[in-house]
C-alpha cells in the first residue's frame, strides 16, 4: 500500500506526462498545418512576399521621370511592332478568300471552322489570337453550314487592330502612365491630330484652340460626370466620340453628316459663333442677361439664375468652356449625363430629389412667361400630374435622378419646367403629330 508520498510523486509523474503529449501534439500541428500552408523549409521563396508597389517619381526626381518615361515609350513600341500591318492585313484577306467555302451567302463569301483554322496556321504569329473558337463563335450566326462570314471576320480583326492603334496612339499622350488622360493631355491629342482630319483643312490656326476646347469638353462632359479632370482611356476607346472624331478622314463625308457631328468644322464654328453673337459687349464672356437670348430665348429666368448661381463663373460672367457646358446639356437631354447637369441646378436644396415645391418654384416662371406672351396660363396641379405619371418615381412624392433616366422622359420633363417653348412643344404635341401627318400626305399626293 502506497503512503501519501507515494501517490503525490506518481501523480506528478502522470501529470507531466500529460504535458510532454499536450507539447508534442502542438508541434506536430504546427509542422503539417505549416506545410499544408506551403511554408517551412520546403519554400524558402514563401517566406518573401514580392515587391508590387512602385510609386511614381517626384517632380524633383527627374532621372527617375525621364526613365519611367523611356521604359514605357519601350514598352509601347513593342506592343505596337505586335500588331498588324498593311501588308499583313492584305495576306490575311488573300489567305480568307482562298479559303472561303461555298455555297455564298447572298453575295458575302462564308468560311467553314476547319477552313478558319488553317487559315490560322498559315496567317502567321500576329494573327493568333484572332483565331479561336470564342472568336468564331461570336461571328456565327444563321448559317445552315455552320460557317462565318469572311467579310465580317475581317472587319473584326480591322476593328480590334485599329483599338490597340489608337490605345496605344493615345498611351503616348498619358503623361502620368496611370491609363487615364487629363484635360491638357487630350488637348494636346487632338490638337496634333488635326492636321490629319481632311475635314478640317478650311479651319484658320487662330481658330484651332477655340476647336480643341469644343472637342475636348464634349469627351469631359459625357466621361467625366464627377468632375475628376481626366478620363480613362478605355472609356474613349470605348464610346463613339473617337469615332465620330476620326471620321473626319472621309474626304466625301456628306453635309448632312458633318452637321450632326459635333467634332466637325461647321458645327465648331456654329457654337463658337452663337457665342459671339450672343457677347453683345464683346468682352469675351456671357452675362445672365446675354444668355436668355440663347435658342429661342424662351429659358426661364428662374431656371438662368440657377445656372449662374451653381456653374462657375468669373465676377459674375460665364466663359466658352462652362457655355460649352451648358450647349451640350440642352442639346443632349436625353442623355444622363445632361439630366445630370439640369437636375443639379432643379434641385435647389441639394436633398437629392425633386418634390412638388421644386417643380411648382420652377413652373411658376413658365406660367409668368405664358402671360407675357398673352396665354392663358395653365394649371400647375395639372402639369405636376402629368410629370408624375410620366416620370412614375419610386416614391410617389419625390423624383430622383435615376427615375428621371429610368422614365426615358427626363428631356420632357425638364423642357416643362426650364423652356417656355419646350413647355409650348409638349403641351401641342398632338395638334404637332397631325399636322405633320397631313404635310406627309400632301407630299404623298404631290408625288402622285
Amino acid at each position: 500500500m502506497l503512503d501519501s508520498s507515494d501517490e503525490k510523486r506518481q501523480t506528478g509523474t502522470n501529470e507531466k506526462s500529460e504535458e510532454e503529449k499536450k507539447a508534442e501534439e502542438t508541434e506536430l500541428f504546427t509542422k503539417y498545418y505549416t506545410e499544408w500552408r506551403g511554408g517551412g523549409d520546403r519554400e524558402e521563396s514563401y517566406r518573401n512576399i514580392p515587391r508590387f508597389y512602385y510609386r511614381l517619381p517626384a517632380e524633383d526626381e527627374v532621372l527617375l521621370q525621364k526613365l519611367r518615361e523611356e521604359s514605357r515609350a519601350v514598352f509601347l513600341q513593342r506592343k505596337s511592332r505586335e500588331l498588324l500591318d498593311n501588308e499583313e492585313l492584305q495576306n490575311l484577306w488573300f489567305l480568307l478568300d482562298k479559303h472561303q467555302v461555298p455555297p455564298v451567302s447572298g453575295e458575302e463569301a462564308m468560311i467553314s471552322y476547319e477552313a478558319y483554322l488553317q487559315v490560322g496556321e498559315k496567317a502567321g504569329p500576329k494573327c493568333k489570337k484572332f483565331f479561336t473558337a470564342r472568336v468564331y463563335a461570336k461571328l456565327l450566326h444563321n448559317d445552315p453550314y455552320g460557317r462565318i462570314s469572311i467579310m465580317q471576320f475581317f472587319n473584326y480583326v480591322m476593328r480590334k487592330v485599329w483599338l490597340h492603334q489608337t490605345r496605344i496612339g493615345l498611351s503616348l499622350y498619358d503623361v502620368a502612365g496611370q491609363g487615364h488622360l487629363r484635360e491638357s493631355d487630350l488637348e494636346n491629342y487632338i490638337l496634333e491630330l488635326i492636321p490629319t482630319l481632311p475635314q478640317l483643312d478650311g479651319l484658320e490656326k487662330s481658330f484651332y484652340s477655340f476647336y480643341v476646347c469644343t472637342a475636348v469638353r464634349k469627351f469631359f462632359f459625357f466621361l467625366d460626370p464627377l468632375r475628376t479632370g481626366k478620363i480613362k482611356i478605355q472609356d474613349i476607346l470605348a464610346c463613339s466620340f473617337l469615332d465620330d472624331l476620326l471620321e473626319l478622314r472621309d474626304e466625301e463625308l456628306s453635309k448632312e453628316s458633318q452637321e450632326s457631328n459635333w467634332f466637325s468644322a461647321p458645327s465648331a464654328l456654329r457654337v463658337y459663333g452663337q457665342y459671339l453673337n450672343l457677347d453683345k459687349d464683346h468682352n469675351g464672356m456671357l452675362s445672365k442677361e446675354e444668355l436668355s437670348r440663347y435658342g429661342t430665348a424662351t429659358l426661364t429666368s428662374v431656371f438662368l439664375d440657377r445656372v449662374f448661381q451653381e456653374c462657375l463663373t468669373y465676377d459674375g460672367e460665364m466663359d466658352y468652356k462652362t457655355y460649352l457646358d451648358f450647349v451640350l446639356a440642352l442639346e443632349n437631354r436625353k442623355e444622363p449625363a445632361a439630366l445630370q447637369y439640369i437636375f443639379k441646378l432643379l434641385d435647389m436644396e441639394n436633398q437629392g430629389y425633386l418634390n412638388v415645391f421644386s417643380l411648382n418654384y420652377f413652373f411658376r416662371a413658365i406660367q409668368e412667361q405664358m402671360k407675357l406672351h398673352g396665354q392663358e396660363p395653365v394649371s400647375f396641379q395639372d402639369v405636376k400630374d402629368e410629370i408624375f405619371d410620366m416620370v412614375k418615381p419610386k416614391d410617389p412624392y419625390k423624383i430622383t435622378l435615376q427615375d428621371l433616366v429610368n422614365s426615358c422622359q427626363g428631356d420632357t420633363v425638364t423642357s416643362i419646367l426650364i423652356d417656355l417653348n419646350g413647355f409650348w412643344t409638349y403641351e401641342n404635341r398632338e395638334v404637332l403629330v397631325a399636322n405633320d401627318n397631313d404635310s406627309n400626305n400632301t407630299a404623298d399626293l404631290d408625288d402622285t
